[in-house]
């Protein structure tokens, strides 16, 4: 059996390729990575869900995350497309398209004309004499 060595206080040991320290430190890297570009689709793949007014976001348990692809901008590849697909194949996950406001439009009505009694006496003066001038 061979005794560990010590390394002096400042500096780090030198690992080797075939070192088991090395093959547990890459599978580590690998798993992290993994696991940030799961949390990143997730993520783009819930902001596409919203855009495209999905109701409930349990429905994208149904996306097969293993065939989604990352582009180089970090955005997933076809987001939008396999929103409109799930639109079309499951449409009771969807709602209908909304704003953020819920408050309707006020109704257009014609202005109100005031009646003579209601005006001021530079009112009356003034549409009289546009009244006038139009004849």
């Amino acid at each position: 059996m061979t005794e560990p060595t010590l390394v002096p206080a400042g500096k780090p040991a030198a690992l080797e390729a075939d070192d088991p320290r090395v093959a547990a430190l890459e599978r580590r890297i690998a798993d992290m990575e993994a696991s940030h570009r799961d949390r990143m689709i997730r993520a783009d793949l819930k902001a596409e869900a919203l855009r495209a007014g999905m109701i409930d976001l349990d429905g994208l348990r149904l996306v097969d995350v293993t065939a989604v692809e990352l582009g180089e901008d970090g955005q997933v590849k076809g987001g939008e497309a396999l929103m409109k697909s799930m639109r079309r194949l499951k449409p009771w996950l969807f709602g209908l398209a909304s704003t953020s406001s819920t408050a309707a439009a006020p109704p257009a009505l014609p202005p109100e004309q005031k009646s003579a009694m209601q005006m001021s006496v530079d009112e009356w003066r003034a549409a009289r004499a546009d009244i006038l001038r139009r004849r």
